[in-house]
């Protein structure tokens, strides 16, 4: 399948003051198959070495001898019995087994930056983390977690994401994302509107994972990509026992996880500590909330005060939300029948929160921060960005409904660009400055937005 990053990858390669790369990304978003599978086969002719941590252990116990690279790359050499020249593309996968090889990359950077290197993970930083906080968490060698040193300055980052309905659609109906990018850019209403929403209702109850997408792609079935994801979801329950600080911990973590649905389904929409536990407080939930934020499976966004302004900035003192890292494990969270989702009858039934978690998922893929504002009362805007040096606040709406909250915040806010993103047809109101933009096509205008 298709993957967008591969683009981003395709331009580290070609960069001359390139370093070495490491792939961020929650679990089971196809970061190896990325690496591998596409960019080096595609890119390096199949001239590469692949170093799976959690299997390798010869490897990994040399990595944590020395991080000398030339020395590193000599054993590997001799491990694979292929010799490795600055043309080979070396993968080290799962370095979230083996940290001491993250302390290596910038010695690659300082005495060996010719040689391509791409490390991925998907917990890494929750294990450095507890690393830097405990002695001796990584394996015997009470001395790697002493020694351990984040290469700050000599690495390059991309984080990657579960597919988002743009990646979705290209693999999925390549002629219909064409029409949906043509009409967006003419900024003329969408003539496949009806087979548009069609195809977003699909995602929702499928989501970005690649196996669950890839299974649909070639089963052309949901039952079969919802039994796929079911399993994903399970897994991700699984590693919640990892690397956590303690049983307690553990316990929030899942808590926090399965719950956001129940978190934003309430009137109040804040997160609330006293839905996770009874009589707590949030600070007791900062841990298990780091710890979910960090692994990428789910983000945080932060509350603005009624009078916004530039730059837009997180106050971490402040109210949040929660949302899921995927939108078809959110669909999954909510126990909605699934035929909810195809059927033309029983899609006005869906509560607006399944497409307010699909919009922070759109945004956060496209590398900006959430943040929404609350007013007085019950108003509320979903989400801000900052696009041409403006504040633009962004409506959320499964329909045709009021508008009175952005009324509200124009009465404290001067009259600026603001986006409507909904189950209408593409439009544009100049009396209002109001930009009307179909759901399937959010992810034009935050690319827009990101570019800026």
């Amino acid at each position: 399948m298709k993957r967008f990053a591969e683009e981003k990858l395709k331009n580290w390669l070609d960069n001359p003051r390139r370093k070495p790369l490491i792939v961020w990304g929650a679990r089971q978003t196809g970061k190896s198959y990325l690496v591998k599978d596409i960019f080096a086969e595609k890119y390096f002719g199949g001239n590469y070495v692949y170093i799976d941590f959690r299997l390798e252990n010869k490897v990994r116990d040399f990595c944590l001898e020395t991080v000398n690279p030339a020395e590193i790359l000599e054993f590997i050499s001799l491990e694979k019995k292929k010799k490795i020249q600055k043309d080979t593309l070396v993968i080290f996968d799962e370095i979230q087994e083996c940290p001491a090889v993250i302390t290596a990359l910038k010695y690659f950077c300082q005495n060996m930056r010719e040689q391509p290197v791409i490390a991925t993970g998907s917990m890494v930083r929750i294990k450095i983390k507890r690393m830097v906080h405990k002695r001796g968490v990584s394996g015997n060698n009470e001395n790697q977690s002493k020694e351990f040193l984040f290469p700050v300055g000599k690495i390059d980052q991309i984080t990657l994401y579960p597919m988002t309905f743009d990646e979705f659609l290209f693999n999925y109906n390549k002629p219909l994302y064409d029409k949906i990018v043509q009409s967006y850019e003419e900024k003329k209403p969408c003539a496949y509107h009806e087979m548009a929403m069609e195809t977003l209702n699909k995602y929702l109850l499928i989501g970005g994972m690649p196996e669950a997408v890839q299974t649909f792609i070639e089963t052309q079935s949901l039952f079969e990509a919802r039994s796929v994801l079911t399993s994903l979801y399970d897994n991700y329950l699984s590693d919640m026992d990892l690397y956590q600080a303690s049983p307690e911990s553990v316990v929030r973590t899942k808590k926090i996880f399965s719950n956001i649905y129940a978190e934003l389904n309430k009137e109040n929409k804040n997160f609330k500590s006293s839905l996770i536990e009874e009589k707590s407080k949030n600070r007791d939930m900062k841990t298990p909330i780091d710890w979910l934020t960090m692994a990428h499976i789910v983000y945080q966004s932060f509350q603005l005060k009624e009078t916004v302004s530039l730059p837009l900035t997180n106050n971490e003192e402040s109210n949040f939300r929660l949302y899921l890292c995927d939108v078809g494990m959110f669909a999954y969270q909510t126990a909605e029948n699934p035929t909810t989702f195809i059927s033309k009858d029983a899609q006005n039934s869906l509560s607006g929160i399944f497409f307010e978690n699909y919009v922070a998922t759109e945004i956060v893929a496209k590398g900006l921060k959430l943040f929404y504002w609350k007013g007085k009362n019950s108003s509320e805007l979903e989400f801000f960005v900052e696009y041409q040096s403006q504040a633009v606040a962004i409506d959320v709406k499964k329909g045709r409904k009021s508008l009175s909250s952005l009324e509200k915040y124009r009465n404290l806010n001067k009259k600026q660009l603001a986006v409507k993103i909904s189950s209408n047809n593409y439009g544009y109101d100049e009396t209002q400055k109001l930009l009307t933009i179909p759901l399937y096509e959010a992810f034009m205008f935050f690319n827009d937005v990101a570019a800026y």
